[in-house]
C-alpha cells in the first residue's frame, strides 16, 4: 500500500520535527554550510521571520508525520532584491527519493508567485538530486563558486540556479 504524503503551511508543533531533520543534514552532509544545529528556538526565530514576510514555510506529512519542509527566504537584505527569493528544502533522510521534494517545491514555487515575487534562485552545495530537481522544475544554471564552503575537512562547490516566477522580468513587478 502506498502511503500518501500532503503538504501544508508549517505551525509551532512542527518546529522540534522540523529541527530534527535539518540537525541530520548539519551534522552528516554538506547540504548546508552550517556548522552546528540550531536549537528549536533558532528554527523557531527564523521560521517566524520568514512568515512575517509573507514568504511560505510548508511541511509534507506522510500518516501524520513531518517528513520534510521547504520555505522561501529573501534572496538579499537590500531594498532592490525584494522580489526574489531563494527556496530551500529538506526531507528527512529515510523519505528521500520519494516526490516528497517536487511535492514541495511545486507548492513554494506556486506560493511564491500568487505573492507577487518574481525571480527564484536555488544555492545547492553537494547535490546532483537537488539540481535535477530544480531542473526538472525550469531552473537554469547561473553560475556557481568554486571553493565557497569549508566542511568536514574539504572545499565545497555551490551551483546556483534561477528561474522566473510568474511574469518574470517581463513587466514591472507590483508592490507589495
Amino acid at each position: 500500500m502506498s502511503t500518501i504524503v500532503t503538504h501544508r503551511p508549517s505551525t509551532e508543533d512542527d518546529v522540534p520535527r522540523i529541527t530534527e531533520i535539518y540537525a541530520h543534514y548539519v551534522r552528516s552532509t554538506i547540504s548546508t554550510f552550517e556548522l552546528d544545529p540550531p536549537t528549536v528556538e533558532e528554527i523557531a526565530r527564523r521560521r517566524s521571520e520568514i512568515l512575517a514576510k509573507g514568504l511560505p514555510y510548508l511541511v509534507a506529512e506522510a500518516n501524520g508525520v513531518v517528513v520534510g519542509y521547504a520555505y522561501a527566504s529573501s534572496y538579499r537584505p537590500r531594498p532592490a532584491y525584494r522580489f526574489t527569493v531563494e527556496d530551500s528544502i529538506y526531507i528527512h533522510h529515510e523519505h528521500q527519493r520519494k516526490g516528497i521534494g517536487r511535492l514541495l517545491l511545486a507548492a513554494v514555487i506556486e506560493a511564491c508567485e500568487s505573492g507577487g515575487f518574481r525571480q527564484m534562485v536555488a544555492v545547492i552545495s553537494g547535490s546532483e538530486g537537488s539540481v535535477g530537481l530544480h531542473e526538472k522544475f525550469g531552473f537554469q544554471h547561473a553560475g556557481g563558486l568554486r571553493s565557497a564552503g569549508w566542511k568536514f575537512g574539504t572545499w565545497i562547490d555551490i551551483v546556483m540556479m534561477q528561474r522566473s516566477l510568474g511574469m518574470g522580468d517581463s513587466a514591472a513587478p507590483v508592490e507589495r
